[in-house]
């Protein structure tokens, strides 16, 4: 059935083949576009379009992609590699966290001259190709990106691996970008923890990029989901990068920023975060690590509002529900000391190291009196902070090497 036989019927799958054609005719991330295809509707965008009946403008932005159609071919080629077109009609969509694409969009202005440029725009996906089992709108409801440098050092790689980790654990989804370095590491890590993960490409999903990583993207759509706007078969060109960091800002409810030089897309996408209204969080490093200047630079900017985090527990704390979430204190060392009075504090301080004194030395040293020293010497020698010698108290000595304290 041709495209305009199949947009004459107007049921569902009409829908989707519109969709399916406007993904590949237009470059995402145009405003006016995205506007005029939800104004029309996609079928009746597609057949003004077609018919030249669209505005001179929108037709422009087609140009000579108007007479092609790829989409049947588009729609069989995902069928064959295990993918699938969701469009925003369907129940699988994921409305909510897109939603702030969508406002975004709404305060650009009219005049296309004034309006953010393409790679820029927060402008909402007209569809998206997906590759996988799980169901987009579930696994983005309680989701996080982590992104970073792919030029990254070994303490980035553990680090976005670790947190990775942890928050699959936690069963929270981790979103990135499929490249090399913490892109791959936190990917690895959400795998490591049999949770789920999502990769958000500038190719289609049946051309995994880059090559190398071709067994790391084969495994996340084994178990979590490969996601693009662009058609399968569509190559990974420069300019899709920087469009599709939005689509991690805006799918997740907060971005970490693990290792990121001061101009990367890393940087870009907290960007992008940041205007969308989702949290922004980064992960400090080395101060001289060149790798770590974006990150230092977030945590500088006021205006940017920038959360340091360290553990997953901190970023579930800064995205996860108020008052429910939060992150525990973090552990401190014990000490027989934890929990003395001020009294027992200061008589403990005035014992001597080796010679043992008496009770009214201490109390001399302690600045307290004699009855008060003999109230709480005996539960210092009980706790082994203090021992009497036989004419005198002192500290109890350390225990050596692999003895046991006494209790």
């Amino acid at each position: 059935m041709t495209l305009d036989e199949d947009l004459a019927d107007g049921g569902p799958a009409a829908v989707r083949r519109a969709r399916a054609w406007l993904s590949r005719a237009v470059e995402p991330g145009t405003i006016d576009f995205w506007r005029f295809v939800d104004s029309a509707g996609p079928v009746e965008a597609v057949r003004r379009l077609r018919s030249g009946s669209a505005p001179e403008r929108i037709r422009g932005l087609v140009g000579a992609r108007v007479e092609q159609d790829e989409s049947l071919a588009d729609l069989r080629r995902a069928e064959r590699c295990g993918a699938r077109l969701i469009v925003p009609e369907d129940d699988e969509w994921p409305a909510l966290p897109l939603h702030s694409l969508t406002l975004a969009t709404s305060d650009e202005p009219d005049d296309p001259r004034a309006q953010s440029t393409r790679t820029l725009a927060l402008v909402p996906p007209l569809a998206l190709w997906v590759r996988g089992t799980g169901r987009l709108d579930e696994l983005a409801d309680r989701s996080v990106a982590i992104v970073g440098s792919r030029a990254s050092t070994a303490y980035g790689e553990h680090v976005a691996a670790e947190l990775a980790h942890q928050l699959a654990e936690r069963g929270w989804t981790v979103v990135s970008g499929g490249a090399f370095g913490i892109d791959a590491a936190a990917h690895r890590g959400a795998l490591a923890a049999d949770g789920p993960t999502i990769a958000v490409l500038a190719c289609g999903v049946d051309r995994p990029y880059p090559a190398a990583n071709g067994a790391l993207l084969n495994r996340i759509a084994d178990s979590g989901l490969l996601i693009s706007e662009w058609p399968p078969g569509a190559a990974p060109h420069q300019h899709r990068f920087l469009v599709r960091n939005r689509l991690i800002a805006g799918l997740t409810r907060g971005t970490v920023v693990v290792e990121a030089a001061a101009r990367s897309g890393a940087m870009a996408t907290a960007n992008r975060a940041r205007t969308l209204g989702k949290e922004v969080l980064a992960v400090p490093g080395p101060v001289t690590s060149a790798m770590s200047v974006g990150c230092h630079e977030l945590l500088r900017d006021r205006e940017a509002g920038a959360t340091l985090v360290a553990t997953a527990a901190h970023v579930i704390e800064a995205v996860g529900g108020i008052g429910s979430d939060l992150a525990p204190p973090p552990d401190r060392p014990a000490s027989a000391r934890d929990g003395l009075s001020d009294v027992a504090t200061r008589v403990l301080d005035a014992c001597p190291v080796r010679v043992g004194v008496s009770p009214e030395r201490l109390a001399t040293v302690a600045g307290c009196d004699v009855l008060e020293v003999l109230r709480v010497l005996p539960a210092l020698e009980l706790a082994d902070l203090v021992e009497w010698t036989g004419t005198g108290w002192r500290l109890s000595p350390p225990p050596k090497k692999g003895e046991v304290p006494r209790r």
